[in-house]
């Protein structure tokens, strides 16, 4: 028997925890909640769940160090729920490693959504492909195994980054503008673009010799990015 997924969910708002547990739970997922970042970390070390849902706004601590520290302790995915307009906010999250984000108020329906696409993503086969291994110079991506090296040595990446670098190496040298990316990676038809910048840009930070002078992670300019090969 599969055991259903366990979601944190961290929100000091007693009528937003109610209504995302009763959502989730409907969903057939297994839900927690805490209103606090300091009980939130406690309780993700002592029984990792399988994603969280986090909001910034928090007592004690707020929800950019708790995002801050649970990537230390594991690749967890993080979905965040920011006060709408809080561009910077986001920005920051998604540069601590979060999967995903939604602006207060937001729909229920849309974050079970966005949670059942982030841990399919996360636990499941990326897109079909031909070879399970992708090669590109020093840079090798383990589909199978949803590991990417480089010169032999393991990538901290997301399951977004990685996800995001396995589909831009299966497509060497197109050019793909971000709206194509968050759709293809994400699966938003609309969007906030700065989220596959973003991206691209922890990308380099980890898999490039000099992250200012890429050798993969090409900026097509007035497009988008490119995957090189070389």
């Amino acid at each position: 028997m599969v055991t259903a997924a366990r979601v944190l969910v961290v929100d000091d708002d007693p009528t937003v925890a109610e209504v995302v547990t009763r959502y989730l739970e409907h969903a057939g997922f297994r839900v927690e909640t805490v209103a606090d970042g300091l009980v939130a970390i406690e309780r993700a070390t002592a029984d990792p769940p399988d994603l969280v849902v986090l909001d910034l706004m928090l007592p004690g601590i707020d929800g950019l160090e708790v995002c801050r520290r649970l990537r230390a302790l594991a690749p967890v995915p993080v979905i965040m729920l920011t006060a709408k307009g809080d561009e910077t906010d986001r920005i920051i999250g998604l540069d601590l490693g979060a999967d995903d984000y939604l602006a207060k108020p937001f729909s229920p329906r849309e974050l079970t959504s966005r949670v059942k696409a982030v841990l399919r993503r996360a636990s499941g086969p990326l897109l079909a492909s031909d070879s399970s291994v992708l090669l590109a110079g020093d840079i090798e991506v383990d589909i199978s195994s949803h590991e990417a090296r480089r010169a032999g040595a393991l990538i901290p990446l997301t399951s977004r980054e990685f996800e995001l670098l396995a589909y831009l190496m299966r497509h060497p040298r197109r050019a793909f503008r971000r709206e194509e990316l968050l759709e293809a990676v994400w699966g938003w038809t609309y969007g906030d673009t700065s989220t596959v910048t973003v991206h691209v840009r922890r990308l380099r930070e980890k898999i490039e010799a000099d992250p200012a002078n890429p050798v993969h992670l090409a900026t097509v300019w007035g497009v988008g990015y490119r995957f090189e090969d070389a």
